[in-house]
């Protein structure tokens, strides 16, 4: 069974006949969150298993896959809403399936965003329950299926936080420090990109708590890497290759580690009056970005990732995963994250 199926098989096993229009509606987003993507985190779960010479069938291996690809959609989903986002990668997000579907019901102009939210918002804990049935029917044997659903369970309270973080400091008048920034980086992104898929790897193949832990700690450095190479890219990336609109993190006033660094240089008094600006226009938007630039710390984060990456990559070689998994991994995860960096990683 291909992942795409595996996807569709644990995120429809009902039916609503009564109400199958809703249902259906439901369905045909989900079906729209999981569609495309480099699947690197299902990718992960599959070569960490092989990398520790694991045993388990390819059937159970496969379902635990699915599950991490099944809460990347469930956070995309939630994400997107958070952030108004109709559009992901230069196609129709969640919401923007659900707007959609408004504007094709004739739904009154003032009422099209309460649908967009609550069926985005439903779609995504339909993603988010399968993720969590595909954990507990992987098909394990118990005691492996327990540590698969502590895992998960782990990753739900430290994902929900660090969004929950994201969203407070970017309506926070203050500025946090630059440990606090690293801080929603880690649990945002690396504990359910990298280091839930991993540790699940390896979990399922028996490996010990001395190497699930130090698997955990590679994740961390590389999602954190990876938070901030996206934090970079949001900014300067080119839209068609990123899908994404490079006015959102400034307008939505993000407090990423990017700006933490500008905000220590003298040339926040005149990048600090942009961030947040709802209406900031790609003109102004230019100017804050060579201004970026010209402080240093664009150049500061790139360096970061770049050490980020380094340390995960010693870890890895202490394992004996470099070549087997580290740098494969770094192809797939980073084929499209590019640093500018002359001679980075």
């Amino acid at each position: 069974m291909s992942l795409q199926d595996e996807l569709d098989d644990l995120v429809s096993p009902a039916q609503v006949p009564d109400l199958s229009r809703d249902h259906g509606a439901l369905m045909a987003a989900v079906e729209v969150g999981t569609s495309g993507g480099k699947r690197f985190r299902p990718w992960l779960v599959t070569s960490v298993h092989t990398a520790f010479a694991g045993t388990q069938p390819e059937s159970v291996v496969d379902r635990a896959a699915a599950a991490t690809e099944l809460l990347h959609t469930a956070f995309v989903v939630h994400d997107d809403v958070i952030d108004n986002d109709d559009t992901r990668r230069g196609r129709p997000s969640v919401p923007g399936w659900f707007r959609a579907d408004a504007i094709a019901l004739d739904t009154a102009p003032d009422d099209q965003d309460t649908y967009t939210r609550a069926g985005a918002i439903l779609a995504g804990d339909l993603a988010l329950a399968a993720a969590i049935r595909a954990v507990a029917t992987c098909g394990a044997d118990a005691h492996t299926t327990g540590r698969l659903l502590d895992l998960l369970d782990d990753t739900l309270h430290a994902s929900a936080a660090g969004e929950l973080a994201d969203v407070r400091l970017a309506l926070s008048p203050r500025m946090p420090d630059a440990q606090e920034a690293l801080a929603v980086a880690e649990h945002k992104t690396a504990a359910y990109s990298f280091v839930l898929p991993m540790q699940a790897g390896a979990v399922l193949a028996g490996a010990t708590d001395d190497d699930v832990a130090a698997l955990g700690e590679i994740g961390r450095c590389l999602g954190i890497a990876f938070q901030l190479r996206d934090d970079v890219r949001a900014i300067f990336g080119d839209p068609i290759e990123t899908g994404k609109d490079r006015l959102g993190d400034l307008r939505e006033g993000k407090r990423t580690p990017l700006m933490v660094h500008a905000s220590q240089t003298s040339s926040w008094p005149r990048i600090a009056p942009h961030l947040g600006d709802p209406h900031l226009t790609e003109t102004t938007a230019a100017t804050v970005r060579e201004l970026l630039e010209s402080c240093g710390s664009r150049g500061h984060i790139e360096e970061l990732a770049d050490q980020h990456i380094e340390i995960a990559r010693e870890q890895s070689r202490s394992l004996g995963l470099d070549a087997a998994l580290f740098e494969p991994l770094l192809t797939h995860a980073w084929s499209d994250v590019p640093s500018t960096r002359a001679g980075a990683a």
